[in-house]
């Protein structure tokens, strides 16, 4: 196929979440063709999952400029832009309308199961940037299809593959034996079902970042309740605890982050959880109905009766395998990027915007963008993503200035010395350090506040 030709072919973007969507409206805007492939069968199907949790960013955070002018004509109107939306309020209020008005550029029920290059799997070098992508997808019901894109833009984000409770990032022996008894996300407790599930319970929470913040704050909330009195957690942490392990507190720019992190603290110090440090999991036993955590110094904790595993989540790569993707080592993220997101190495808990050159890969006109993006890596914000779209849907259209251009300034999270604590459930390997953010200050928090409900 001739370049012209390649030309006239959709972008294909994977994923109808925040960053796909936002990257199919920015496409529109550059005068660019998106074809958006969601598995699930509504848009935002991964961000409905969480639809309990509320987020630490504000609606005037969560919105992409390009989307909000192509909602303008149809009569959508911003939320208060000062307040803080749920999983379900972004999903309807939002992206459902940007899905609607992107129309048949939006296809459910399609989930990617490969990308190549047409005629040419990884090896082959011969006229391989000359080719266009075959993209082969999976119906809902039972088709199978090949589509051909000039580019890939992969926004499917990391949500479908948590990480385990061990700490060696594989299952503990035992966990998946125990699954009945395991949770890899943040409980709704307004459910009735779930509330049963854990009122009066002994639960172990591990994980040290915004989701165990969320999860540690609503079972406090549970265990003041009349019908959930009893209810105790016992938190496990991979590291130690320091100035920075509760965020940045009242330093922080992003206010309801800050006190997330307080309301865990506060459910440490009323005595509604107990923080078990420097506890690696290895092993999970049964005793009985209950299970019992063992570490890799064989220290044992009393039995609990459930799990909730929030160690963060990790990219699943494995429709892109034909493709050749510059990715670091420990993270899976772009090597470009992986500098700048590196828990092991980045201080201060705020990632530098990016776009296309941190993006890029020796495959040319593939992208990995929002979560998915950071690999296993902690610190993500929506504006972050919208960012990044912005700038590739520019490198798409060949406008390589405005690519390069940066057009966003992210708050800073008050933390130094640690990962910072950000609207993506936060992985539990975040380094202690130093602490440069001033003491802890607790915050009286009113119901259904961003810190008692939500984070993720």
């Amino acid at each position: 196929m001739n370049a012209t030709a390649t030309e006239q072919l959709p972008v294909v973007v994977i994923g109808a979440g925040p960053a796909g969507l936002a990257a199919a409206a920015h496409l529109v805007d550059r005068g660019l063709e998106p074809l958006v492939l969601e598995a699930g069968a509504q848009a935002g199907a991964a961000v409905r999952e969480w639809a309990h949790v509320r987020l630490f960013s504000t609606w005037g955070e969560v919105t992409d400029p390009a989307a909000e002018k192509l909602l303008a004509p149809t009569g959508w109107v911003k939320p208060d832009v000062a307040t803080y939306p749920t999983g379900d309020d972004w999903a309807e209020q939002y992206l459902q309308p940007l899905a609607d008005v992107l129309a048949g550029r939006v296809r459910l029920g399609a989930r990617v199961t490969g990308v190549s290059r047409v005629g040419r799997d990884r090896i082959v070098d011969a006229d391989r940037e000359t080719q266009p992508f075959t993209v082969h997808v999976s119906h809902a019901d039972g088709r199978e299809e090949r589509i051909l894109a000039r580019a890939v833009i992969d926004a499917s984000g990391a949500w479908a593959v948590p990480s385990p409770a061990g700490g060696d990032g594989l299952s503990a022996l035992g966990e998946r034996a125990a699954a009945d008894r395991i949770s890899y996300r943040v409980p709704d407790l307004k459910d009735p079902a779930t509330k049963a599930r854990y009122a009066g319970k002994r639960i172990a929470v591990i994980g040290s970042g915004a989701s165990a913040f969320t999860a540690l704050a609503s079972l406090a909330d549970l265990a003041k309740s009349d019908d959930g009195a009893g209810a105790h957690a016992t938190w496990i942490l991979r590291r130690g605890i320091s100035g920075s392990t509760f965020g940045g507190g009242t330093a922080d720019q992003l206010p309801a982050r800050g006190a997330l992190g307080l309301a865990a603290k506060a459910a440490v110090d009323e005595g509604h959880a107990e923080a078990v440090t420097g506890f690696r999991t290895d092993a999970i036993e049964r005793d009985g109905e209950q299970l019992v955590l063992i570490a890799e110094d064989g220290r044992r904790l009393a039995p609990v009766d459930e799990v909730i595993v929030l160690t963060g989540f990790r990219p699943d790569l494995s429709f892109l395998d034909e493709l050749r993707l510059g990715l670091d080592e420990r993270l899976q993220a772009p090597k470009e990027l992986a500098p700048l997101i590196d828990p092991n190495q980045h201080s201060c808990g705020t990632v530098y915007p990016h776009g296309v050159k941190e993006l890029s890969h020796p495959e040319k006109d593939v992208y990995l963008v929002g979560m998915k993006s950071y690999g296993r890596a902690p610190t993500f914000l929506a504006l972050t993503g919208y960012e990044q779209v912005r700038s590739v849907a520019a490198a798409i259209a060949g406008d390589h200035e405005a690519a390069e251009r940066v057009e966003l300034v992210l708050p800073e999270t008050g933390v130094c010395g640690g990962a910072g604590l950000f609207d993506q459930p936060q992985t539990d390997e975040a380094t202690d350090g130093g602490c440069c953010a001033p003491a802890p200050v607790l915050i009286q928090l009113g119901v259904g506040s961003p810190a008692t409900s939500g984070g993720c």
